[in-house]
């Protein structure tokens, strides 16, 4: 990421009680971060469940079973990655499916990757 986006760190800014979280812009999602984000099952199970519900969800509506620390892991790399987009509601962080973005730049690459591990799960059970 440049300096400038990982300059808006998650913190609020001076009068507004808005907190933010630093995300790449598009044109700085590159298919190695998206790909390396994607090589991890909790991460893919992630996505997996964005991509179905369509919809923003709260951390704690997508269950991983591992830590509450490796979980802000996992969602940290999803978001810097460009892959979620992540926001505060209150006092909840919502994520959602950079979708769009995802889309423009590899075209076929989510659907084809969620395809393929909707597939693997079949098949392994």
């Amino acid at each position: 990421m440049t300096d400038a986006t990982v300059t808006a760190i998650s913190e609020a800014a001076p009068g507004t009680g808005v907190r933010t979280l630093a995300h790449p812009a598009r044109e700085e999602i590159r298919i190695e971060s998206v790909l390396h984000a994607l090589s991890d099952p909790m991460r893919l199970r992630v996505v997996r469940v964005l991509a179905a519900v369509e919809d923003e969800l709260t951390c704690s509506r997508i269950e991983l079973p591992v830590s509450k620390s490796t979980t802000t892991h996992h969602f940290r790399v999803l978001r810097e990655s460009g892959i979620i987009s992540q926001t505060y509601r209150g006092t909840s962080k919502m994520n959602g499916l950079r979708r769009d973005d995802l889309d423009a730049l590899f075209p076929g690459l989510l659907d084809s990757i969620l395809a393929a591990v909707n597939r693997q799960a079949d098949r392994l059970g």
